[in-house]
Parts: structure tokens; C-alpha cells; sequence
């Protein structure tokens, strides 16, 4: 397949590419600065993630969005949410998969009480959140497009154990065997790429949960 993704240097997108490498995929990493992409089997794009048009993604087969907004500009979530969205519009064949947050992900049954709507949900992720929160809603407002939002667990850690197994959820957020909400940076981009080849939640939001050793 072929695979881009962007925001490939950072910490999701990073892991996301090696996995997909280790795997035979022809991966593109689309950045704002070339100099730091470390991987040397990548092909490289070189653009402002605002800049890419349909003639920039119309030949993959899926484009992951792992961009991550800076402090203080959270709502470029939803500005560069909506700007693959357009031009999606035009690339029919190609699928976004959208590094989504946890925020958003509801705790009751009755799905009316998201994560970020509990008391204790950090207030300095708050508007990570519910910017990328808006990028979900957009999306499922959309037509014409194949997108996939992929939700961590609350607890996103990027040190943790690449254990090779996760158990997905849908719109409510899931505990693993020890009652947590855990998932390691790399078991994520395991799931993220199983996405990529599988196609199984096109169209939705999904989320995922692993063990932390």
C-alpha cells in the first residue's frame, strides 16, 4: 500500500511510519521540515500540512493525519481537520485515518458524559481535546469521503511497551485487564496500520486499549 502520513516526525507519527515500514508498505512522510526525518526508507513532501491540495494525496491509499497542533494553537485541529476534508473531497479512493484524542470518548452507556466533561479531566489538555473533538464532528458531518478517527485510551504513553496486542472499543471508552485506560504510543501504531490494510471502521470512530506490559 501506499502510506502517507503526516506529521511523520512526531512522536505517534514516527512510530506509525516505522510500523508501517516493517510491514512492506511504500510509506511518504509529509512534514514541514524534511531535515529532521530520520527514517531513510521514506519518500519525503516537504509542505505546510494547509498547503497540501487533491494532487498532493489522490495517489495513496490511505493518508494518516498525526498532526499535532502547538500550545496555544489547538484550534488548528479543526482548521487543518477541515482542510483534509475538502480536499479529500476530490480523492475519493484515498482513506484518512485521523491520530484522534481520548477526550472525546464517552464513560457512560448512555453515551451523554464524555471523557472531557468528567471533574477530573486535566485542565491543561482541555483544549487539545476539544479541538480534536471538533475534528470528529466535522467528520462525521462529512459525505464523500472515507475517513477512520482513531481514539487512544486516556492514558497515551509514549514510553511504553510495544506488547504487539490491543483490544478495540467504539465511541465508549474501554478498560484493560488491570481496570485502565492504557495504551502504548507503539501498540497504537499497530492499530493504526492494522486500519490502514484492513478497512474495518470506515467511516466511524473507534478507540483502542492495551496492556502496559
Amino acid at each position: 500500500m501506499k502510506i502517507a502520513v503526516i506529521g511523520a516526525t512526531g512522536k505517534a507519527g514516527s512510530l506509525i511510519v516505522e510500523e508501517a515500514l516493517s510491514r512492506g508498505h511504500e510509506v511518504t512522510a509529509i512534514v514541514r521540515n524534511a531535515s529532521k526525518v530520520q527514517q531513510d526508507k521514506v519518500n519525503v513532501v516537504e509542505k505546510e500540512v494547509l498547503d497540501l491540495t487533491t494532487e498532493d494525496i489522490k495517489g495513496y491509499d490511505v493518508v494518516v493525519n498525526a498532526y499535532g497542533a502547538p500550545q496555544g494553537q489547538e484550534e488548528s485541529h479543526v482548521t487543518v481537520g477541515q482542510s483534509l476534508i475538502e480536499i479529500l473531497k476530490g480523492a475519493p479512493d484515498t482513506r484518512l485515518i485521523v491520530v484522534g484524542g481520548a477526550g472525546s470518548l464517552y464513560v457512560d452507556d448512555a453515551q451523554s458524559v464524555r471523557l472531557i466533561d468528567t471533574p477530573d479531566f486535566p485542565e491543561a489538555y482541555k483544549a487539545t481535546a476539544s479541538n480534536q473533538g471538533k475534528n470528529l464532528d466535522d467528520l462525521k458531518a462529512s459525505s464523500g469521503i472515507q475517513w477512520t478517527f482513531l481514539s487512544p485510551a486516556a492514558f497515551f504513553d509514549a514510553s511504553g511497551p510495544r506488547t504487539g496486542s490491543y483490544t478495540a472499543g467504539q465511541e465508549k471508552m474501554i478498560v484493560n485487564n488491570e481496570g485502565n485506560s492504557y495504551i502504548s504510543y507503539a501498540d497504537y501504531a499497530i492499530a493504526i496500520v492494522d486500519e490502514a490494510e484492513q478497512a474495518a471502521h470506515v467511516n466511524q470512530r473507534f478507540s483502542v486499549v492495551g496492556e502496559a506490559k
